[in-house]
């Protein structure tokens, strides 16, 4: 099997497994859901589908200002969100959320490289009528946007990448623990938590999985948790070429859009190491290594909020 090699968050087979061992939260996520008021209270998010390159592209967009694309990783649909982060940037940001090609809700996905990732991200600003994004990818999402950055850049006015590296001989892989874990289908509670958030903050991944479970409940995220093992897989197998070449690698030196290169300082998945090599190889780049692990911009999401508020702010000042 080929491992993921700190690619993505656990993919949805994983998610899932771990929402089965969480029932008896439920009830109480649903009073949390309900009991918030103000723009979660109140935001229902409504899918969409968008005609892109012979597949169906499905998306929906929450809040208002400069719009702002997300990528996410290996195996995740645009549901598997901290609603809580959401709710920061929604506040300054128009989010884009959507389905890569075979996962959730979106069509099959017939490409078989990060390239057709992102240029599907570009046919998607083009059917819904968006000449431009700043961009955040997470993980895997990183790759995607390091990308389309780099294949598209008219489309990208502010780069964010979240946990992710820059491919190639370069790169520092996770622990083999880490790996053993990526490669798993159904890895337990406490494998995926402590990938996803640091020895001592394990109650805080519980706490994400409630909001993820009351929000998606109450319709503030959609009801959109499946991925095809076989969508997974090609995914997975995606990241040979991307660690093998150095192509991209190289290119990250003609990226130059406003870029923030953000790490976890305790990821077991993408060591702090890559992103200070990105930030290190793109012009002008900013580095924030911020508490946390895998999902740091989770557990840390109002000092990862307000970099990317201060990142989009600061050229449009200028």
């Amino acid at each position: 099997m080929v491992v993921t090699c700190g690619a993505g968050h656990p993919d949805s087979h994983k998610l899932r497994a771990v929402k089965a061992r969480v029932g008896i939260w439920l009830c109480l996520a649903a009073l949390l859901a309900g009991c918030g008021g103000g723009e979660a209270g109140r935001f229902q998010a409504k899918v969409r589908y968008a005609d892109v390159g012979g597949t169906k592209i499905a998306w929906y967009e929450r809040g208002e200002g400069p719009p702002l694309a997300m990528l996410t990783g290996t195996g995740s649909t645009m549901a598997e969100w901290d609603p809580a982060l959401l709710r920061l940037l929604a506040e300054r940001h128009r989010l884009i959320l959507f389905d890569y090609p075979g996962v959730g809700l979106s069509g099959p996905w017939r490409g078989r490289s990060f390239d057709s990732l992102a240029d599907a991200a570009a046919g998607l600003m083009e059917a819904i009528h968006l000449d431009r994004a700043d961009v955040l990818g997470w993980s895997m999402g990183g790759f995607v946007a390091q990308r389309l950055a780099i294949e598209h850049p008219e489309k990208v006015t502010h780069l964010i990448l979240a946990g992710t590296n820059p491919g190639g001989s370069r790169t520092v892989l996770g622990t083999l623990a880490t790996q053993a874990i990526d490669s798993e289908p159904h890895p337990s509670e406490a494998d995926t938590l402590r990938e996803l958030y640091p020895p001592g903050r394990q109650g805080e991944g519980r706490r994400f999985l409630r909001r993820l479970e009351g929000a998606s409940r109450s319709g503030e995220i959609p009801d959109d948790f499946e991925v095809p093992a076989a969508t997974t897989r090609r995914q997975v197998a995606a990241e040979d070429p991307w660690l093998r070449s150095n192509r991209n690698f190289r290119q990250l030196a003609s990226i130059d859009m406003p870029t923030l290169a953000a790490a976890g300082a305790q990821d077991p998945v993408t060591p702090p190491v890559d992103l200070r090599l990105i930030a290190a190889h793109i012009p002008g780049a900013r580095l924030h290594v911020l508490p946390g692990a895998h999902a740091f911009l989770f557990q840390s999401r109002r000092a990862f909020a307000r970099a990317v508020d201060e990142l989009t702010a600061l050229s449009a000042q200028g």
